[in-house]
């Protein structure tokens, strides 16, 4: 880590200019009375607590310098780990071209005789938002999230440096670091590598070491050896910090890692005939072709070892290679024996591998259990579990259950589907299933109408996984409330429940069809109370019922609120004239419900005015001639109508 200087605010030119200036002035007027006595010299002000014992007159040298042609400041004769730092052209203060003649640009920063309680040294805008780059030594990756305490410490100063330090309390100071990594870390190698971590390791992570390249080193890794992991062959070393060893190891032949399977029986290194790509692939021995032989080495015979065959290094011995067998040992257990070829290895696989076997979907075809569909793109290890030796090419259970889980969890086990998936599922894909309409006509409940363009999936959807059962096909109760909501919440609870002439309850049916819900042909209106009768034939449901709150359909109608006066819906053209009648919200008495006029009114029994003779064929506007207009419409009035000839008729 590269230490850093404190942070210097960039104070506002005028802020700035003006101590500066008055201290300006101020050495001025000291060389200007320089020949006068000490005491006669005036302090411009008051040191900070940090500069207290350079206070007094007779002081003032310790910091300036008198004589000469500018003023000049003996800031860097005490502050030795800043000068140190500008020598060395690092940190904070060299970053920002400091170059101090005369020590002004110290000054210009750090600026005394303002009171004890000054602070010399400001952040801009706060410690915690300084930019760390004007040091030069970026924090990047781990290091960015360090707090400053962490690396500025007394315990992580140069000891060198450390002395140089004026800061009294050096906790708060920010010099005496050093750039080199082991100042704040540990040295986890104990001195076997170099100190310059940065070589393998980078801020980002102590993990992996990511810049470190083996081929470089004293053993590059090749072949094989590239595989193998580090801790093969650094071991761990027991300490009270136990640590990796890296230096010190054997690498000069390879038995210094690896034991001699010959048991010294060839006094060449194992590199003459072996390599590390493959520990089985000799170079070859020299002068020697077995393809010349009466059995040429192919595919993995090539990678044998000679003893394997030729068995206490005797080539001279005959060798029996008619078949497969006369090496290797029936690995199936006989369950080939029966088959045409028999037990021979080389009808399913060939000297290149014994994996893949060359059995394939062509020859299942076949044995007694074709593969077809989909079961033509299953692994032979899906149906033929692994089991080495023990594995099973027999299979004599070959229904669907035997292999798959019944997902329907014993939903179809009864008649007539006995568990058969084959009834509603074929070797093409589980999905769709081909249960149609028509094989849903022979269940319990028979799609009509528009529930025949339901799918299926909106009637039958999945259950809460706490259930046993994924899917739910089964259902013992079918009303129309198992999958619609009752819009009517409850309002034809007694219609609902009345059983059909099959003993099934009616359900939303009583009123509705599965082909359309607005349709109500079944709802018989003259059950109820109020049967429609006359012009209330042809009104609208919503103009007698009406929904709530300006809604447009009759979900949240209340149907039994409906009014069976005529004033509960029809309002009354009269203003209330016949309020005082016993039957005043009862038009009836006047009109009836097949059409409003002409009125059915019987002025001979309803009047104190009998209509005889000639006045039975005048229109009823002739006498009723009072208009008034009552909440902008036009009401005729018949109370008060004079009933004297001469109101009429004038006088003769």
């Amino acid at each position: 880590m590269r230490p850093f200087e404190p942070a210097v605010p960039h104070v506002p030119f005028r802020v700035r200019t003006f101590p500066l200036l008055c201290a300006f002035l101020l050495v001025g007027a000291l060389l200007t009375i320089a020949a006068s006595s000490a005491h006669a010299q005036i302090s411009p002000g008051p040191l900070s607590k940090v500069h207290q014992s350079l206070s007094g007159t007779a002081q003032c040298t310790s910091c300036h310098q008198f004589g000469a042609s500018t003023p000049t400041f003996k800031c860097l004769d005490c502050h030795k780990e800043v000068a140190q730092r500008l020598a060395a052209k690092h940190g904070y203060h060299a970053q920002i071209q400091m170059r101090n003649p005369n020590g002004k640009e110290c000054v210009r920063c750090h600026l005394e005789h303002n009171g004890e309680d000054f602070n010399l040294i400001h952040w801009e805008s706060s410690l915690k938002q300084f930019d760390h780059r004007l040091t030069g030594y970026n924090l990047d990756g781990k290091h960015a999230g360090v707090a400053c305490e962490k690396c500025h410490t007394p315990s992580h100063m140069i000891p060198a440096e450390r002395s140089l330090i004026k800061m009294k309390e050096l906790s708060k100071s920010f010099f005496g670091l050093s750039q080199t990594c082991l100042t704040c870390h540990a040295d986890p190698h104990k001195g076997q590598l170099s100190n310059d971590c940065q070589h393998c390791h980078t801020a980002d992570g102590w993990k992996p070491a990511s810049l470190f390249n083996h081929a470089k080193s004293k053993y590059p890794l090749t072949g094989a050896h590239e595989k193998v992991p580090c801790a093969k062959c650094h071991p761990t070393v027991a300490d009270a910090k136990p640590f990796i060893k890296y230096t010190g190891l054997s690498f000069a032949r390879c038995t210094a890692c690896h034991v001699d399977p010959h048991k010294g029986s060839f006094s060449q290194p194992c590199e003459s005939c072996h390599s590390t790509t493959n520990w089985k692939q000799i170079k070859g021995m020299q002068g020697f072709d077995h393809s010349k032989t009466k059995y040429p080495l192919l595919g993995k015979h090539k990678t044998v070892a000679c003893e394997d065959c030729h068995k206490h290094g005797d080539f001279k011995a005959q060798i029996p290679f008619a078949t497969c067998m006369d090496c290797h040992k029936d690995y199936h257990r006989g369950q080939f024996l029966k088959r045409t070829g028999g037990a021979e290895c080389a009808v399913c696989h060939t000297v290149d591998g014994f994996k893949p076997s060359t059995f394939t979907v062509k020859d299942h075809e076949a044995t007694k259990y074709p593969l077809e569909g989909l079961h033509a793109k299953v692994t032979c290890d899906k149906c033929h579990l692994p089991k080495a030796e023990n594995t099973l090419f027999k299979i004599i259970q070959t229904q669907c259950k035997d292999c798959h889980e019944d997902i329907h969890k014993g939903q179809f086990k009864g008649a007539p589907y006995v568990d058969r998936c084959e009834e509603c599922h074929d070797l093409k894909g589980f999905k769709p299933a081909h249960f149609g309409l028509a094989r849903h006509k022979k269940t319990r409940f028979p799609l009509t109408g528009g529930h025949a363009a339901v799918l299926c999936v909106d009637c039958h959807m999945p259950v809460p996984t706490a259930s046993a059962t994924p899917v739910k096909y089964h259902f013992e109760d079918r009303a129309c409330t198992i999958c619609h909501q009752d819009p009517h919440k409850g309002q034809f609870r007694e219609q609902m429940a009345a059983k059909r002439a099959d003993g099934t309850v009616a359900g939303c049916e009583a009123c509705h069809t599965t082909v359309k819900w607005k349709e109500l042909s079944r709802f018989d209106h003259s059950k109820t109370k109020f049967p429609l009768i006359g012009a209330h034939r042809g009104v609208a449901c919503g103009d007698c019922h009406r929904p709530p709150a300006l809604e447009t359909t009759l979900k949240n109608v209340d149907f039994r609120a409906a009014s069976k006066q005529c004033l509960g819906c029809h309002e009354d053209p009269h203003a209330r004239q016949f309020a005082a009648r016993k039957d005043a919200a009862d038009c009836s008495g006047c009109h009836d419900s097949a059409r409003w006029k002409p009125s059915r009114f019987d002025h001979d029994k309803g009047t104190r005015f009998s209509l005889q003779g000639a006045h039975r064929n005048v229109a009823c506007g002739d006498c009723h001639k009072l208009t008034l207009v009552i909440d902008a419409k036009k009401v005729v009035f018949y109370i008060p109508t004079p009933r004297e000839c001469k109101a009429c008729h004038g006088e003769m």
